[in-house]
């Protein structure tokens, strides 16, 4: 049997079912995160956000048997900034839109407090998509630290974002009014009680990565294109959320659903990661996010700060028929695990002890035309469990159709600290206008696939 172009060798294929890969880059050893995708009149090109790093690459994927690296935006000095992020991108109105902040330290090797810069940089792509042109740099009045996470644009006037904010902890919602994009201004936010600081009493609240996971902090935002006064915010600990942003600069509470407990906790991401509303259904896809394995050892699964078994993070399926009375009515099933799999499931995948297994990123249109907007197929990046597609078209049959875990790495993009497993990774997923889809993995590259057209 041949080996597959994409496989690193006859022993590290990967495995894949009802997909074909059609294209790999390795992004010039470049880690890529979070993807923006952009289409002028005959070219598709990629934006590719970084977990460590001060770029944003750039490819042509215009054709995608041969994706080809075409440039980088330089969003900072790597010399000064050397804990820079480019964690999240979004393109839309012929703008390129990066998220600028500092990297977590057991994902990325720095400390906390090493020089990142901050805020939001506006590109012009209209001209030029290849160099893009610097509009502005808004920032969140916070230097060195997390800066914004993963936002929403779709177009138009308003950037909807988690991000830091004096007097606050953790993330809360700020919204950009960008109507002049070389003169951003804030026009609004909005936040859980808790994390406003001067409400509380000294001594009541601490800073750190677990104390705001569990209370609450917004994590991602989205914007469904028929429902465009509405804002859907993963919370982490505070649930999903829907704000109404009828008035951009009063965003008012609709609803709060929380899931966790019981699914979430202890070794995990966010709690509550994503909450993407499909496009012309009453039903909305709410996710956990789980961890990355190559980071845990049994002793610290067994013996850490949250020992014992690991909750469930899983994709759920929310009813929204009522955005003021959401409501849990399914679950996304357990991915499959392949034939001649080397592990007997996803939640013991290599450490030797149950791990934080969940689900990673999904694909957003948020109305822009060049990406697929299929509100019957649900694409996911698990972490280690590959790329899952499954059809939601019976949003209480919930069927998985198709998988790809790709080949494990075999070497690190980065400098950075792994007591665990080294296996696969997938992180985002992008679909484009023509069914060819895109994910990124933690230190090896990009893959191009598409479904079988059985399917």
């Amino acid at each position: 049997m041949s080996v597959p172009f994409y496989a690193k060798s006859e022993t590290n294929q990967g495995y894949i079912k009802n997909l074909e890969v059609v294209g790999f880059s390795d992004l010039n050893g470049i880690n890529a995160f979070q993807m923006a995708l952009y289409k002028t009149a005959d070219k598709y090109y990629m934006y590719c956000g970084s977990f460590k790093g001060a770029g944003v690459n750039i490819l042509d994927v215009t054709d995608p048997t041969k994706p080809q690296v075409v440039g980088i935006v330089w969003v900072s000095d790597p010399n000064i900034y050397f804990a820079q992020s480019t964690p999240k991108i979004q393109v839309a109105d012929d703008k390129l839109i990066v998220a600028l902040g500092g990297g977590v330290p057991f994902l990325h090797g720095i400390k906390p407090g090493d020089p990142a810069d901050d805020g939001l940089q506006i590109y012009d792509l209209k001209e030029d998509p290849i160099h893009p042109k610097l509009l502005s740099h808004w920032h969140t009045g916070l230097p060195n630290g997390m800066g914004v996470h993963r936002f929403a644009y779709n177009g138009g006037r308003y950037v909807y974002m988690p991000a830091e904010c004096p007097g606050f902890v953790g993330f809360i919602v700020r919204i950009l009014d960008i109507a002049d994009p070389c003169n951003p201004v804030e026009a609004g936010r909005w936040w859980l009680p808790k994390q406003f600081k001067d409400g509380m009493v000294e001594g009541t609240y601490a800073v750190g990565h677990d104390a705001e996971k569990f209370w609450g902090m917004c994590h991602a935002c989205n914007i469904c294109a028929d429902r465009p006064n509405e804002l859907y915010l993963g919370y982490f600990g505070g649930g999903a959320i829907i704000l109404d942003i009828s008035d951009p600069t009063r965003p008012k509470l609709i609803s709060q659903l929380m899931v966790q407990p019981p699914f979430a906790g202890k070794f995990d991401g966010a709690q509550c990661h994503t909450y993407m509303r499909l496009t012309g259904r009453n039903f909305a896809v709410l996710t956990n996010e789980g961890e990355r394995f190559p980071f845990f050892t049994k002793d610290k699964i067994l013996n850490g700060v949250h020992k014992g078994a690991q909750p469930m993070n899983n994709l759920h399926m929310i009813d929204v028929s009522d955005p003021a009375d959401p409501t849990l009515v399914a679950e996304f099933p357990y991915p499959e695990v392949p034939e001649n799999f080397p592990y007997p499931n996803f939640n013991d995948c290599g450490i030797g002890a149950p791990g934080p297994f969940g689900p990673h990123n999904i694909h957003e249109p948020m109305g822009k035309p060049w990406l697929q907007d299929d509100p019957n197929l649900v694409y996911n990046c698990y972490f280690h469990a590959g790329l899952r597609v499954f059809d939601v078209s019976d949003p209480y049959y919930i069927k998985e159709i198709a998988y790809f875990i790709p080949p494990n790495p075999e070497k690190l993009l980065f400098d950075v600290p792994v007591p665990g497993p080294m296996i696969a990774t997938t992180e985002d997923c992008v679909v484009d206008d023509r069914g060819y889809i895109y994910i990124d993995t933690w230190h090896d590259g990009m893959y191009i696939l598409r479904l079988k057209k059985d399917n």
